[in-house]
């Protein structure tokens, strides 16, 4: 069973890693297609004004920028699962788990990058800047690795996944072939949008502290604040609406 989540916005800085290279990454048979994207990225850095990355990475402080500028090619790297600074990844806090389950999320949590695409948590990634839908000259990214990734994954996943990404993310891979289990978080009667990532990290620190292998595991499971309310089915994919308590 693989448990999939989604990037953050905000990245840790620094790192003590190799920089970019084959062996940083999960899938080294399709380094190629990853370097591809990275090129053009690196194409559209050295082309446009920092006025211009502005716009495109979203920021508004032109020292941002400016970091956000330099090549990654030499930069260093750290594991993906830290380089990700978010609500979910503060809620998880990876850094608190004993090293039986920080290794549990290493090997069985895939994580989508808008820049590297399929992540394993344990793969080595530099500090970088994408923001979620931008696009890259003549390249839809979030197509591009669907195309070239939807095989390799389906059999990496094997026959169970737990989803715990925004539905965004589905547009670089959508499950058709493993059962599945995603989730909807309620409040008082109404769906949290911006607080659904902090569950879904809480979520994933009960998965990897329990070192869950399997959909009939998880069910057994009592998530601390959650309590399951409903479960709606649709061909491979149980929706668990989550009550928040």
């Amino acid at each position: 069973m693989k448990i999939l989540l989604a990037p953050a916005e905000t990245k840790n800085s620094g790192g003590n890693q190799a920089s970019f290279c084959k062996e940083n990454f999960l899938f080294p048979e399709l380094f190629e297609k990853r370097e591809e994207i990275l090129n053009k990225y690196e194409e559209l850095l050295f082309l446009l004004s920092v006025e211009e990355l502005s716009k495109w990475f979203g920021l508004k402080k032109l020292d941002e920028v400016e970091r956000y500028k330099e090549s990654l090619l030499n930069k260093p790297s750290m594991k993906a699962i830290n380089r990700y600074d978010g609500v979910a990844f503060d809620a998880l806090d990876y850094n608190s788990l004993n090293k039986e389950s920080q290794d549990f999320i290493d090997e069985n949590v895939l994580l989508f990058s808008n820049l590297f695409g399929p992540l394993k948590a344990s793969d080595l990634i530099p500090d970088y800047k994408y923001k979620q839908g931008a696009k890259l000259p003549d390249t839809n990214v979030e197509k591009f690795y669907m195309d070239n990734f939807t095989k390799i994954l389906d059999d990496f996943v094997g026959e169970e996944v737990i989803d715990l990404r925004a539905g965004f993310y589905e547009k670089f891979y959508k499950v058709k072939n493993a059962q599945v289990l995603t989730f909807k978080f309620v409040k008082d009667g109404k769906v949290v949008s911006h607080w659904a990532k902090f569950y879904r990290g809480k979520v994933l620190q009960e998965i990897a502290k329990n070192r869950i292998n399997s959909h009939s595991e998880f069910m057994a499971m009592q998530i601390p604040g959650l309590k399951l309310n409903e479960i709606q089915e649709k061909k491979n994919i149980r929706l668990l609406i989550m009550d928040i308590v």
